[in-house]
């Protein structure tokens, strides 16, 4: 039997985050497939995570600097060993290249983390991001990351162009996964304009881009409240803390809101999803629970990036993008107030999911790519020398820092 053990950097949420929904869909891809899934992390449970055990997906504990992991992954030899994030695989990819060493790793990227930090500290010192802000100590660790790995997982085409005409990593080393989605599962029947109101917005709270554009949005509502006195904004948040509570306006219809028990239900009752995202990487996963629901997005550049399949936004977007806060205060007010421009707009969600996000088709090209490299994996090593460097050099660093900690870390007699 083929065995992916995942390597995971927290528990997989998928009410909580895109990133957990995502990890999910893996796995279930995997699992479909007749692979046995194994699911590990040092993490602690939470209340959210997943019940992964209902999927058939086994889950083990690990630990970080411990010998222990050793002969686990050696007895196990899994087929692949997929790292959630490059601080998983900095932790335990030279333990599976030495225990393991036949096994295929991929590194799981769900976003950029040095694009998404460049674009903050950009943001924070109120000037233009250049490509050069991703040369950051954070960027060398996870541009490292990728070069050690078989394989990449890179959610969104933005990035893969990033990734292959800045950092000139070859193709071969990435793969296209952005979300895959079960298209069977959109409702057939859903509010049309007359029988929706208010606005929308939907998101993890403790991930910084999401925080940014609730106090983005202090300043863009009593613009559109003014033209809209009887509109609210609903803003739901996995993990909402004190601070953004303290936010909540009755008055001005500003209201905070704890998680959705049900997304869809939320989405398909709003009129419009108005998410202004200032910086950021990957994809959102609230706007494709936007298009499950046919909701017209409201965002920014940033927040359409990598969705639309290389297709200009403007032609193919189920909303608009807009950067500046005159443009979002006037198209969020003719998206709510013109029918015909919300029907336009909402029946773009239906083309954009098929074109970008139909899961089987994103599911197979995965498994057809790992497939080749079990074939190949030798001669496909052999061609990313930069990779066999890095692995040489930098992680036998990490391991002799990690057998360090394992003796600092031992009983004394």
């Amino acid at each position: 039997m083929q065995i992916l053990l995942v390597i995971g950097y927290v528990w997989p949420e998928p009410k909580s985050s895109a990133a957990g929904s995502h990890m999910l869909s893996i796995m279930r891809l995997f699992r479909s497939k007749d692979w046995q899934v194994i699911f590990s992390t040092p993490a602690q449970k939470t209340d959210f995570c997943a019940e992964l055990e209902k999927e058939n997906i086994v889950t083990e504990e690990i630990h970080v600097n411990s010998e222990t992991f050793d002969s686990y992954i050696a007895d196990l030899n899994p087929t692949a060993v997929l790292f959630d994030r490059f601080l998983m695989e900095e932790q335990f990819g030279w333990r599976v290249k030495k225990y393991s060493p036949s096994s295929i790793r991929i590194l799981d990227t769900e976003d950029l983390q040095c694009l998404r930090g460049a674009r903050q500290t950009a943001l924070k010192e109120n000037r233009e991001f250049t490509n050069t802000d991703l040369h950051s100590d954070l960027g060398k660790r996870e541009i490292a990351s990728i070069y050690r790995c078989d394989l990449s997982l890179i959610i969104s085409d933005f990035e893969i162009k990033l990734l292959t005409e800045h950092f000139f990593i070859d193709p071969s080393l990435l793969i296209h996964i952005p979300f895959m989605l079960d298209l069977d599962l959109r409702p057939n029947k859903l509010p049309d304009f007359s029988q929706r109101k208010h606005f929308i917005t939907i998101g993890n709270l403790r991930h910084a881009p999401n925080w940014d554009s609730i106090l983005y949005l202090q300043k863009i509502w009593p613009l559109i409240r003014k033209q809209l006195p009887d509109a609210e904004l609903h803003i739901y948040g996995a993990y909402t803390p004190p601070k953004a509570t303290a936010l909540n306006n009755s008055k001005i219809g500003f209201l905070i809101k704890d998680r959705a028990e049900d997304v869809n239900d939320v989405m398909a009752n709003a009129r419009v999803c108005l998410s202004p995202l200032r910086f950021g990487a990957g994809i959102k996963g609230k706007f494709v629970d936007a298009m499950m629901n046919r909701t017209p997005i409201i965002t920014t550049t940033i927040g359409a990036e990598g969705m639309t399949g290389g297709k200009h936004p403007e032609k193919y977007w189920p909303g608009y993008v807009e950067d500046d806060i005159e443009s979002i205060v006037a198209k969020s007010i003719e998206c709510y107030t013109s029918e015909t421009n919300w029907n336009k707009k909402s029946e773009r969600s239906n083309e954009l999911l098929k074109t970008v996000f139909d899961g089987k088709i994103i599911g197979q090209k995965l498994m057809n790519r790992i497939s080749k490299l079990k074939l190949n994996i030798k001669h496909h090593r052999l061609n990313n020398f930069v990779g066999a460097m890095l692995l040489h050099h930098s992680m036998r660093s990490t391991e002799f820092m990690a057998r360090w900690i394992e003796e600092k870390n031992k009983p004394s007699d």
